[in-house]
C-alpha cells in the first residue's frame, strides 16, 4: 500500500504563507494524478489543485493566483505553495495521488491531512 505522509501546516495571520508537502512511499513506480483537496468544519473536501502527469494543474477559482502546485519527481512528493492566506483558507488539507506501484498495482492514496487555520 502506498503511503503518503504530509507535513507543513500550522497557524499563520492572514496575508501569511505556508508551504505543505506530501511524500509517497519508495513503493510507488509512477503517479499519473495527484492534487490537494481541503475540508473546513461542517463542509465537504474539495478540490484546491488537481492535475495529471504531462497535463495542466487547475485550481479552485478561490485560491487562483495564491496557491501554487509543483512537483518533485525524483522524491516523490508534491508540494502546495500558499500566499496570500486568509481565514477561509482554513480547513484541513490533504494531499492525493493515482498511479501505479512497483508491483504494478493501481493505488489511490490519501495523506492524513494537516490543519491550517489562519487567523485575521
Amino acid at each position: 500500500q502506498v503511503q503518503l505522509v504530509e507535513s507543513g501546516g500550522g497557524l499563520v495571520q492572514a496575508g501569511g504563507s505556508l508551504r505543505l508537502s506530501c511524500a509517497a512511499s519508495r513503493s510507488i513506480l509512477s503517479a499519473n494524478t495527484m492534487g490537494w483537496y481541503r475540508q473546513a468544519p461542517g463542509e465537504q473536501r474539495e478540490p484546491v489543485a488537481t492535475a495529471s502527469t504531462g497535463g495542466n494543474t487547475n485550481y479552485a477559482d478561490s485560491v487562483k493566483g495564491r496557491f501554487t502546485m509543483s512537483r518533485d519527481y525524483a522524491k516523490n512528493t508534491i508540494y502546495l505553495q500558499m500566499n496570500s492566506l486568509n481565514p477561509e483558507d482554513t480547513a484541513v488539507y490533504y494531499c492525493n495521488m493515482r498511479g501505479t506501484t512497483v508491483w504494478r498495482t493501481n493505488f489511490d492514496s490519501w495523506g492524513q491531512g494537516t490543519q491550517v487555520t489562519v487567523s485575521s
